[in-house]
């Protein structure tokens, strides 16, 4: 047991932990003022059921050896109810309970990153229902297939092992996934109220918040990417250095797109441009240089930037551009992958431009588009099914008065109250 690693990766779970305030914070803060606890909710909700599936079912389902040897989804009895990850393995670099601790917070994240997409017109009832089926639909077997490594007598995932492509820490299976799921849930759910109406968009209710939100999300991202390395070792070195300058190549590569097509350059698109980077560095950061990062960075951020228009464009609402951002910005970094990678990176694959070739570009497209397809088909069948059942949209009154108020009884601002004046002193009496 490396006891090093193992510190690392108990901190790199505390990290990516401070990703879930993170995340609501940062998508608090862009929606109205009456919806901003309902988007907090949602995101801690999403935690909360994510973390008791994972326990019973999901680490065996994304973890467990093969059934069938086919690659598509690990043995639900293997780990049922985490049985086993307790006991010590002196052969083990890392325990199994921090390695499943670790791994929970990705699926919780990645159930999370949708509800940005929906905000202020779906139940949270509906909301905890689609999160549980989705998860174990489509989560489930998509981490299986991208993060399960064959081992002694093991077999995993069909994208990892079989095709062979590179995802470091989860562009893929976190942000293809929970990308292509919000545009499949947008399709069914429908537009806001007066969505791309004059007087019907509605602004950001609290830009501060969205900054310190993207601020925790960059910091917990070292751990994400960088504990998934599993070690304390070069490569997590790397994958740490390459997640911070794609991040800063990100956010300047945004605000330039704004700036170009806007006139004037926004505190929002620098928390969005950072968010674009990290994405697109996720697959990636094991197998870029430290240059590469930062080329794929920029090129991250612009095509981020110019992609959360296409909503517009097409008509569908998506409220926090989770399609624009996580599905655009993932698929970029993982095909960018096939052209940037080198040799000289942990992951030690060559790319287009370091003599290797189109063959990983090649894998790295079908990687992702299957992981696009799969999420996208399977995500429209569970929202439509939910929809046609319990219903998923909130009443029109409800929506136009604020789903904090009617879902939660709660309102995240006191508005209205007036603070006691104390009484004024009676006069001292004459002399």
């Amino acid at each position: 047991m490396d006891t090093g690693s193992t510190a690392w990766m108990l901190a790199s779970t505390a990290l990516v932990c401070l990703m879930v305030p993170g995340l609501a914070l940062f998508y608090g803060g862009m929606v109205a003022a009456k919806s901003v606890l309902n988007m907090i909710m949602m995101t801690f909700g999403a935690v909360a059921l994510v973390g008791c599936i994972w326990v019973l079912y999901g680490f065996s389902a994304s973890f467990g050896d093969s059934i069938g040897g086919a690659g598509i989804l690990g043995d639900v009895s293997e780990y049922f109810g985490l049985s086993g990850v307790m006991k010590d393995d002196p052969k083990a670099v890392i325990p199994l309970s921090v390695f499943a601790a670790f791994q929970a917070l990705f699926a919780a994240l990645t159930a999370a990153l949708i509800c940005g997409a929906i905000s202020d017109r779906i139940k949270f009832g509906a909301w905890m229902a689609f999160t549980g089926i989705w998860v174990t639909l489509v989560y489930l077997p998509v981490a299986h297939w991208v993060f399960a490594f064959d081992g002694k007598g093991v077999v995993g995932g069909w994208i990892v092992n079989k095709l062979g492509a590179i995802d470091f820490a989860g562009g893929t299976a976190v942000h293809i996934n929970s990308g292509a799921a919000a545009l499949a849930v947008i399709l069914v759910l429908g537009k806001r109220i007066g969505w791309q109406k004059e007087g019907g968009q509605e602004r950001p209710h609290n830009l501060p918040l969205v900054m310190l939100g993207a601020g925790l999300l960059w910091f917990g991202w070292f751990g994400f990417n960088g504990g998934s390395a599993l070690t304390s070792s070069n490569a997590a070195s790397v994958v740490v250095l390459n997640t911070f300058t794609a991040t800063c190549s990100a956010m300047l590569g945004w605000l330039l797109v704004e700036k170009l097509r806007d006139g004037h350059s926004t505190s929002l698109g620098a928390a969005s441009g950072a968010i674009a980077g990290l994405v697109a560095i996720t697959p990636s950061c094991g197998a870029v240089s430290p240059v590469g990062a930062l080329v794929l960075g920029a090129i991250g951020g612009a095509v981020c930037a110019l992609a959360v228009g296409l909503k517009y464009k097409f008509g569908y609402d998506d409220s926090l551009d989770v399609v624009g951002i996580h599905l655009v910005g993932g698929v970029t970094g993982t095909l960018l992958v096939g052209i940037l990678g080198t040799a000289d990176a942990p992951n030690g694959v060559a790319g287009l431009l370091y003599g290797g070739g189109l063959s990983l570009l090649g894998k790295q497209a079908v990687g992702a588009f299957a992981v696009l397809a799969y999420s996208f088909c399977v995500t429209w069948l569970i929202a439509k099914v939910l929809d046609k059942t319990m219903g998923l949209r909130v009443r029109p009154e409800v929506e136009q008065e604020g789903v904090d108020v009617h879902l939660h009884a709660e309102s995240a601002y006191d508005l209205t109250h007036s603070p006691t004046t104390a009484p004024t002193p009676e006069p001292a009496a004459a002399g």
